[in-house]
This record gives structure tokens, sequence and C-alpha cells, in this order.
């Protein structure tokens, strides 16, 4: 047999095994359904939880002159940057509003308990092995969380029903000390997208749920630098002039 019809055979075979895998899926049969009627309700209520990644995204103002106790006058560089995503908790409760057999209206409010890390190095000084010197400050944030979103969902098929939200997310931080070198503002703003899937039991249904929350404007407190006590601070404090939060939000919904 030549090589031109092997490579034939190769492709017809190929092609056969494609055919069958999509013909099996188009034939997979439909089991019985949990709950067949649970979408049909107006609006349901649920509890979550779950965790989270927070992190923040700062803009450094660059060199900036230092005013010491005494008078004098220099011109340092201090860069501040978050240099890991720190793990958090959160729970909250669920309401959900029936729109259409696609879409839905969701509000849940949530606490998320977490922290942020920031390093501030001080370019214009080294230590001893020539490295800059440091500074960390383990901003602290407990933010509640009153996102509003909207929910379309793909056509329910056996007990499963994948889904992508987007959505507006205010939040209020309650947390802040008034000697952190960088303090965020309480209030702020994140837009928020996601995707997830609602899986129907026996006795309940479990949503496991991956978003992505971005803050859409400016929040950092801008007046922090001159609350602050400690004069030898706020070269820290003003050696940023933005920040946008951001977090990856994993959360299990039980309606």
């Amino acid at each position: 047999m030549s090589n031109k019809s092997i490579i034939t055979w190769k492709r017809i075979l190929l092609l056969g095994l494609l055919c069958c895998t999509a013909l099996r899926g188009v034939a997979q049969e439909r089991v019985e359904q949990n709950k067949p009627y649970i979408d049909l309700r107006p609006i349901h209520f649920g509890i979550l939880v779950g965790m989270h990644l927070q992190d923040v995204e700062l803009d450094n103002v660059g060199p900036q002159t230092i005013v010491a106790e005494d008078g004098t006058q220099s011109v340092e560089t201090i860069v501040c940057d978050a240099d890991k995503w720190n793990p958090g908790f959160s729970v909250g409760v669920l309401a959900e509003a029936r729109l259409s057999s696609n879409f839905s209206a969701r509000f849940s409010p949530t606490m998320h308990f977490g922290a942020k890390h920031l390093t501030f190095r001080y370019l214009n000084k080294t230590d001893a092995n020539g490295r800059p010197v440091e500074a960390t400050q383990d901003l602290k944030n407990t933010y509640i969380s009153l996102p509003l979103d909207i929910k379309f969902s793909a056509p329910r098929f056996n007990n499963y029903r994948p889904y992508i939200i987007a959505g507006i997310n205010p939040t209020i931080n309650l947390t802040g000390k008034s000697e952190d070198y960088v303090r965020l503002k309480r209030y702020d703003t994140m837009v928020e997208v996601g995707i997830g899937c609602d899986f129907y039991l026996p006795f309940f249904k479990l949503i496991p749920e991956l978003k992505f929350c971005y803050s859409l404007s400016n929040s950092l407190d801008k007046k922090n630098p001159d609350e602050l006590k400690d004069v030898n601070l706020k070269a820290f404090a003003n050696s940023v002039s933005g920040a946008h939060s951001k977090m990856f939000v994993l959360t299990f919904y039980f309606e």
C-alpha cells in the first residue's frame, strides 16, 4: 500500500472518530432533573460563602521634595507597590429576581475580610547590601459590598446551567488606621464581571462563581498625609497619587 493510501485511510479514520464523538454528544441522554421548577419563582433567596484575593494598583509620583523638621530640603524617590495578592474570606446573603427565561437581577450584600500588603522602597537610601531601604504596611480592609448584577443564563440541561454576570459593586471600607502610610477612601465603586454555573442538587441549588472586581475611581484618601502626626511618615504617604482596588472572588451560593 502506498504512502498516499495510508494517509487517506488515516484521514478517513480521524474523520470517523470525530463524527462518532459529535454524535455521542448529540445523543447524550437527559436525566431526571432535580428541582425542576426552582427557576420559575419570581424571586428567591440564599446565602453565600467564599474566598477572595485582594490587590491594589498604585500610581507613584516619582521624585518629591521633602522638607525635614529643621527646614532642610532634599529630593527623594520612594516607590510603593502591592507586591502580592492577599487571600481573604467572604460571607453574605443573596436575593435574585427573575426577569425572563434567561435574564435575572441579583443583589448579594457581602462582607469581605482581608488585607493588602504594601512595600515602600527608598531608592535614594541603601542598606549594607546595597539594596534600597524598604518599609512595609499591612493595609487591612473589611468591606461591606453591595453588588447589583445582571445574570444571563444558558438554557438548562440536565442538572446544570452555566451563566455570566456583570454589574456595579458599591463598597464601604470599615477599616483604616490613622497612622497608615497609605489609606483608602471609605466609599468606592467597582465594576465586576464573572462566570458561574448552577448545579441542581436533590435538596438545594449549589452555585460556584468566579468574578473579577475593579475600582472605577481613584480610591486613595488624599487627606491622609495632612493628618499624619509623624512628619517622617509623610514622605511615604505622598509617594502615591492614585489607587485602584481589585479583587478576584470565588463564591459558593446555596439556594
